[in-house]
């Protein structure tokens, strides 16, 4: 009996040190990259008629670069306009933001190179819950524990069911043109 509790005892002890250098070395090994203060500004102007642009500087965005995984969170009230009511109607009649509250974007950097000087990123753009895949590339350049990314895409408002009165369907651009800047800093906590 008392030799069962010893190898059970050796056993336990064995697996918790086992668990242990798994778990520490999956999280050293885990090269994460941060910026809590992303910009992203989405332009949808006509010419002859008032600017539609919106920028917000508080995008959340999260590279990991083991995996090549990048994701990024905006919240629509955080897109600001010039003008007060534009901003008003985006969010109550054409975005929604009381029920969809956030842009999120997943994806990966393909066959990313720390030293390449242009990256492409695939994902899938999530607004309004409806899913866009996005496919572009990145203007790229890693210095002193920093990755800076630059780039941009297009979009539709019927990627993601959003309806444009008529009204006004002649003052909003068809291709909505997104650009992203992003200074994500190492974070190894």
């Amino acid at each position: 009996m008392e030799k069962t509790k010893n190898q059970i005892t050796q056993f336990v002890i064995w697996f918790a040190l086992l668990f242990g250098v798994v778990v520490f070395t999956t999280a050293v090994a885990q090269t994460k990259y941060l910026d809590k203060n992303g910009v992203l500004i989405f332009e949808a102007s006509e010419k002859l008629f008032e600017e539609v642009k919106a920028v917000n500087e508080s995008v959340t965005v999260i590279f990991n670069e083991e995996t090549n995984e990048i994701a990024s969170l905006a919240l629509i009230k955080g897109f600001r306009f010039k003008n007060s009511l534009m901003q008003e109607h985006f969010n109550e009649n054409y975005i929604e933001s009381g029920k969809y509250p956030k842009a999120i974007f997943k994806g990966k950097l393909v066959d990313f190179n720390p030293d390449a000087k242009k990256v492409t990123v695939k994902g899938t753009l999530e607004v309004r819950g409806k899913k866009k895949e996005i496919e572009t590339t990145l203007n790229m350049q890693k210095v002193d524990g920093m990755i800076s990314m630059t780039g941009e895409f297009v979009v539709s408002p019927s990627d993601f069911d959003i309806e444009i009165p008529k009204i006004v369907r002649n003052k909003i651009a068809r291709e909505v043109n997104v650009k992203l800047d992003f200074k994500l800093e190492r974070n190894d906590t």
